[in-house]
């Protein structure tokens, strides 16, 4: 892979298969045969030694040190063995691994046999991310989850015992048949378990799952009339928030939480907007074009997304969209993403990077929302409040447009 000065990498890669569809998923995973497994991890080492060539055509820049890696799904650890092996071979052939590099592994409770476990230890995987979503069985089962409580906690003990304590437990608000005392038993158990990451996200109701179609077509196959209410999946999102700040768990990010020293190194690169490069499945990638002799300023910077038909990519299709943002563009996203952060978005960064004049029109938004309570707004930062956070979509819509003064079109190619 063609090296570039500058900033380290990130790599994402997409891994779909799963055992089972859960109801609430929106992602493109499925449950494919497993013959197709060694098919797919062929194709990943394909993109990966052509990273160069393909970064090169499209005239960005592709850093060759990668810090973070990060195996998404769909569920990694379904992989064989030998397929997770021979993938992060190819990685380190082709790019400069950093010693301390944070390497993510999403894993489902219950679907980590005793070889994968082995094998990740032994590609150097130091982080994993379980997919729980919640701790009590019944609401599990609903989901389409295939685990129990109890399992979970035996699989926190064995990663554990293989060297793995850098743990992250997803939670999902807003269930079927979730109320109030649930989250709050799930909450207690998460803490319990000791993980010192936590990820709390608010179920996303779209016609992309099974249940977001049921719930918009009206329908209980899926036990859509037992999702909790909008008012009570937002009092459990408050509640996670101050019960995990007063554990120790500091939320960084609005559906993040981390002891100190913790924090995703990998998520944080995307809403910080530093360089990624996705592989596999419906993988996006954010690359910086390469800048000429004597330019500054942020330049222009590609997006691409890849293929969400398997059978597609399995045949080799190019990126199935891919759009260069202006600068203008940037500004936006160095807005809507940063606030995304508690930590809010640095003013005299934004300054630097885009110009006070076009700053100054995005405080012209952020006055008005702060008005309204959804952000904070002083000399330094612009940062959500919790009602912010909340309405979080709609903070982020106001930005759109707002934070220049003619907004251009995302050019497509």
């Amino acid at each position: 892979m063609a090296g570039a000065a500058g900033d380290s990498l990130g790599l994402y890669i997409s891994i779909p298969f799963c055992r089972s569809k859960c109801t609430y998923c929106n992602f493109a995973s499925g449950v494919y045969p497993a013959s197709e497994h060694a098919r797919y991890v062929n194709r990943l080492i394909d993109d990966l030694s052509g990273a160069g060539k393909w970064a090169a055509r499209m005239g960005v820049e592709l850093p060759r040190s990668v810090d973070s890696i990060y195996l998404g799904g769909g569920t990694p650890s379904l992989l064989e063995p030998e397929l997770l092996e021979r993938l992060f071979a190819a990685i380190r052939a082709q790019c400069a691994l950093e010693t301390d590099a944070e390497i993510t592994v999403e894993c489902a409770p219950g679907q980590i046999s005793d070889a994968t476990l082995d094998a990740m230890t032994r590609v150097g995987v130091n982080r994993v991310s379980l997919g729980v979503q919640s701790f009590i069985d019944r609401e599990a089962q609903v989901s389409g989850r295939l685990h129990t409580r109890a399992v979970v906690l035996h699989d926190l003990q064995r990663l554990r015992a293989a060297g793995i304590s850098n743990l992250n437990i997803d939670l999902i608000a807003g269930l079927a048949g979730q109320t109030l005392a649930s989250w709050n038993e799930s909450l207690g158990v998460l803490l319990d378990a000791g993980a010192p990451h936590a990820s709390v996200y608010i179920l996303e109701v779209d016609e992309d799952s099974r249940l977001g179609r049921e719930m918009l077509a009206g329908g209980a196959r899926y036990h859509a009339e037992a999702v909790p209410t909008d008012d009570a999946i937002a009092r459990m999102y408050e509640t996670a928030i101050d019960t995990l700040e007063c554990a120790g768990l500091a939320q960084y990010e609005i559906s993040n939480f981390a002891r100190r020293g913790k924090q995703s190194r990998h998520n944080r690169r995307y809403w910080e907007r530093r360089p990624y490069l996705g592989l596999g499945l419906d993988a996006s990638s954010a690359l910086r074009a390469v800048q000429q002799a004597g330019e500054s300023g942020p330049g222009y910077l590609l997006r691409s997304t890849t293929s969400d038909d398997l059978k597609a990519y399995l045949e080799g299709s190019e990126p199935a969209e891919t759009a260069w943002l202006s600068p203008e563009r940037q500004h936006e996203e160095a807005w809507f993403l940063g606030l995304r952060l508690n930590a809010g978005v640095k003013l005299a960064a934004v300054r630097k990077e885009f110009g006070r004049q076009p700053v100054a029109h995005a405080l012209e938004a952020a006055q008005d929302l702060a008005e309204r309570g959804l952000v904070h707004v002083d000399s330094r930062t612009v940062r959500l409040t919790p009602q912010g956070q909340l309405l979080s979509n709609e903070v982020f819509q106001e930005f759109l447009g707002a934070a220049n003064e003619e907004p251009e079109p995302v050019v497509a190619i």
